[in-house]
């Protein structure tokens, strides 16, 4: 019975490991994008470019956060508690956006923040159902 928890423990792991990654993956390539195109970026959906500024940079952050995450022998629960929560409130905030700026954003930028937002929503659920639900 103990090498079916610790096999299923390591299962878990790697599992939550992969997406971690994956969320780091995707999460540094729209901060560089953000970051580094900022000024073109903000006509073309309709945000400041302080604001992509800002947010590709706390985006090259948090994926080097989850990459050092991942990269941890045993990935701790309360950790992942706080990618699953802060993903959420991600999400909850980028709805705010398109509500709160909806005419300032382009159909484009709407887009893209409704798109991000479903894609981090998708992270969040991998994280939860791989790190929290199955620990």
């Amino acid at each position: 019975m103990s090498t079916t928890t610790t096999a299923t423990r390591t299962d878990v792991q790697r599992t939550l490991r992969g997406v971690l990654r994956l969320d780091a993956a995707a999460s540094g390539a729209l901060g560089v994008a953000a970051a580094a195109g900022a000024g073109v970026l903000d006509t073309l959906l309709g945000l400041s470019t302080p604001l992509l500024l800002g947010v590709g940079v706390f985006l090259v952050v948090y994926a080097t956060g989850l990459v050092l995450l991942a990269g941890r022998p045993a990935i701790p629960r309360p950790a992942t508690w706080v990618v699953v929560l802060g993903n959420s409130a991600w999400v909850l905030m980028s709805l705010g956006l398109v509500v709160g700026a909806w005419e300032q954003l382009t159909v484009l930028g709407a887009i893209v923040v409704l798109a991000q937002a479903a894609a981090v929503a998708v992270f969040a659920d991998l994280q939860w159902a791989s790190g929290l639900r199955r620990a």
